[in-house]
């Protein structure tokens, strides 16, 4: 008897759409998608689910995160960049305890699974207490453990490589949901020292580098005057490059940049909605995607600076600006902007069995509801999940063949207490 059979179901997958389609899940893989054949819809399940009127789509990844910043939420608006993370963030959190840390995290995830997301990749605080969320709660992640400790929070640097490697042996791989990578917030908050010890350490343990790349417009010229390299000239000399890198923002390139990204393979991820909010820039995506072939992947930043965890608007968001900008709406089309937020983040995150509704492939899903006024008359599946699917219209979401919500009814979150725990939190 297998696991679960979810018929009469639009899909989404790498060859096209199957309209009223069926899929078998067992064992945590896409066992079968395709036709409702007599003989599949025939044989045993432990859960039979009928989705009429419903899409499966592939669970959407959230490529850049910092999942407790939830707690910072609308906390400092409309403040430069600078203003905003040294007036305001900076102090708020060094009052962040490790018990707001597992229940912002815990908030988050519920967030992300009610709007779609099956996966994220994070970096921030008391990452031992994201990770417990992590693993209660069913979603997959891949978590940045810091080895320079502190940054700008004091002016102490501490490399703490057993912080690091007892981190990496506890959670790499936990129940085939999560992996464990390096972080390394940015190359201007450290000297060389401490930066090549950081990449030695991702070495060492065949990690990738999760770092933040050219989101403000001084970053350069910090970088410049502490290092007398730009920012990814100076990853390249201490040995960050030499290992698969996940680069946030890249939003001010010039010079070589563009062609550091592509020799070293760097997977940039696009976050609109942030880079917006802050008045950073808007990254060239389109010279990356379109000229270069730069796979790049999609997500919301932290919560203290989008101000949600939505992929559904960091998608919309990412085709549009970018026909405005270039006053081209050839650009950016739903399908690449699909798999910017799924194949692409996926890929980001290091989990390379997922990220599309395929046979043998971990099955990580959402089925989206599509009778809503919104979506009708429903026309074209791409162009809804891109420029018209709400957050709110995903009515059921699986990971690794685990229901994790299903009518919009979470599963793995104790949501009543999570929410209480927020209500009565001060910064």
């Amino acid at each position: 008897m297998k696991d679960i059979l979810i018929k009469n179901v639009d899909i989404i997958t790498p060859k096209g759409i199957i309209e009223n389609g069926c899929i078998v899940v067992d064992n945590g893989v896409f066992d079968y998608v395709g036709e409702q054949k007599e003989e599949i819809l025939k044989a045993a399940y432990k859960n039979i689910m009928d989705k009429k009127n419903m899409m499966a789509a592939p669970g959407l990844v959230n490529a850049h995160t910092h999942s407790a910043m939830v707690l910072l939420r609308n906390f400092s608006n409309d403040y430069p960049i600078n203003k905003w993370l040294f007036d305001y963030i900076i102090p708020a959190e060094n009052r962040l305890s490790s018990e707001d840390i597992y229940w912002g995290t815990t908030l988050a995830i519920a967030e992300m699974i009610q709007s779609g997301t099956t996966a994220f990749l994070d970096m921030y605080l008391h990452m031992e207490r994201v990770a417990e969320a992590v693993s209660e709660t069913g979603i997959k992640a891949c978590l940045s453990k810091d080895v320079i400790k502190s940054q700008v929070r004091n002016n102490q640097v501490v490399i703490d490589k057993e912080g690091f490697k007892q981190f990496y042996d506890q959670w790499h791989n936990f129940d085939n949901r999560i992996k464990v990578n390096t972080e390394i917030h940015s190359v201007f908050l450290y000297d060389k020292a401490s930066l090549i010890e950081a990449a030695n350490v991702a070495k060492a343990f065949n990690t990738s580098i999760h770092i933040h790349i050219l989101e403000g417009v001084g970053e350069r010229k910090m970088s410049m005057e502490m290092h007398k390299m730009s920012p990814l000239e100076a990853c390249l000399e201490y040995g960050i490059l030499d290992v698969p890198v996940t680069a946030a923002h890249c939003i001010h390139l010039e010079g070589r940049d563009l062609e550091l990204i592509k020799k070293k393979n760097i997977i940039p991820v696009h976050n609109p909605s942030s880079n917006l909010i802050l008045g950073s820039g808007i990254a060239p995506i389109v010279e990356m995607m379109e000229k270069e072939k730069i796979p790049v992947a999609l997500g919301t930043d932290g919560a203290a600076s989008n101000n949600n965890l939505n992929m559904f608007e960091e998608m919309h968001m990412a085709s549009l600006i970018h026909k405005g900008l270039h006053m081209n709406p050839e650009l950016m089309k739903a399908g690449d902007v699909l798999t910017m937020a799924t194949v692409n983040g996926a890929k980001a995150l290091g989990f390379n069995n997922t990220g599309e509704i395929q046979e043998g492939k971990e099955a990580d899903l959402i089925l989206v509801d599509l009778n809503k006024p919104h979506l009708q008359p429903f026309r074209n599946h791409l162009s809804a999940m891109v420029y018209s699917v709400q957050a709110s219209d995903v009515d059921t979401t699986l990971v690794n063949g685990k229901i994790l919500m299903e009518k919009r009814e979470l599963k793995t979150v104790d949501i009543e207490k999570a929410m209480a725990y927020i209500k009565e939190f001060k910064i």
